[in-house]
């Protein structure tokens, strides 16, 4: 177990003893990470802002139940996919879209010479279909181990592989069409 699973560990099982300045420490460790994996997902920060709201309500509620501490990370996710699959089912079936939300790029030379921007990137997730960028923003932005990814995923590591192969192609296809070669 890595030390940052130890750490999330011991808190989490401080919070469930009662001790509110252990979720207070939760919160100011994960609240970013989990922060930017939703961005990433819905494109919009305000609604992301939302749905990180209500991971973490949900977290509060489930956290007394939570039997693994130790797997803090791979569970605060697997509940923000959540989130993020409601809002998505909900927003399709009102016909809505929240994918017209996310900022638009412009197509500047000035680009650091050759080196992709943030902003560069962010557009190009959101041209991707939701599994891989998804797979990409665990795996590359939040740095979650393949084993985590595949936790958060619901599917096995192989998968992980087989789509983070297909999401950097596709991502790679995306950057290019707009001008942006590696």
């Amino acid at each position: 177990m890595s030390s940052d699973g130890r750490r999330d560990g011991l808190l989490v099982v401080r919070c469930q003893l009662g001790e509110r300045e252990a979720f207070r420490e939760l919160v100011r460790a994960w609240h970013a990470p989990l922060w930017r994996y939703v961005r990433g997902m819905v494109g919009s920060p305000h609604l992301a802002d939302d749905l990180v709201q209500e991971a973490w309500v949900a977290v509060v509620r489930g956290l007394p139940r939570l039997r693994q501490p130790e797997r803090f990370a791979p569970w605060l996710f697997t509940i923000a996919r959540r989130a993020v699959a409601d809002h998505l089912r909900q927003a399709y079936q009102a016909a809505e879209t929240c994918v017209e939300e996310a900022g638009v790029v412009t197509e500047d030379d000035d680009s650091l010479d050759g080196v992709l921007t943030t902003m560069q990137v962010e557009a190009g997730l959101q041209e991707l279909p939701p599994l891989e960028r998804e797979v990409l923003i665990l795996f590359h932005l939040q740095d979650l181990p393949l084993a985590a990814c595949a936790e958060v995923l619901g599917v096995p590591p192989g998968t992980v592989k087989s789509r983070l192969h297909r999401a950097r192609r596709m991502l790679r296809r995306v950057l290019a069409e707009r001008g942006y070669e590696s």
